[in-house]
């Protein structure tokens, strides 16, 4: 089993900078890959970025430019600048272990961009 826990949502203007923090436990030896994905009301979960065991990263369509994730052991970090109001969501950590087909989900984080 995989422990996630984020920190980091909240209420910023449009233009503003936040920053997520998912710290992770368990078995973290299974884990090839972290990320975060969001869900916004009325709209699918959708990938935000990813980066695996070896530091690649990918970035959904939206986000690139203005996100950057990074890992620190088992800690995974998304800085957000240049927020918009399409960027209110509530976003998720993700760990997921493809030999196993394992994923694990943290319980989200409120993101709201006021305009």
């Amino acid at each position: 089993q995989v422990q996630l826990v984020e920190s980091g949502g909240g209420l910023v203007q449009t233009g503003g900078s936040l920053r997520l923090s998912c710290a992770a436990s368990g078995s973290m030896w299974m884990i090839n890959v972290m990320g975060w994905f969001r869900q916004a009301p009325g709209h699918q979960r959708e990938l935000v970025a990813s980066i695996t065991n070896d530091g690649t990263t990918n970035y959904g369509d939206a986000m690139e430019g203005r996100f950057t994730i990074s890992r620190e052991k088992d800690t995974v970090h998304l800085q957000m600048n240049s927020l918009k109001p399409e960027d209110t969501a509530v976003y998720y950590c993700n760990a997921y272990a493809i030999q196993y087909g394992k994923n694990y989900w943290g319980q989200g984080t409120q993101v709201t961009i006021s305009s």
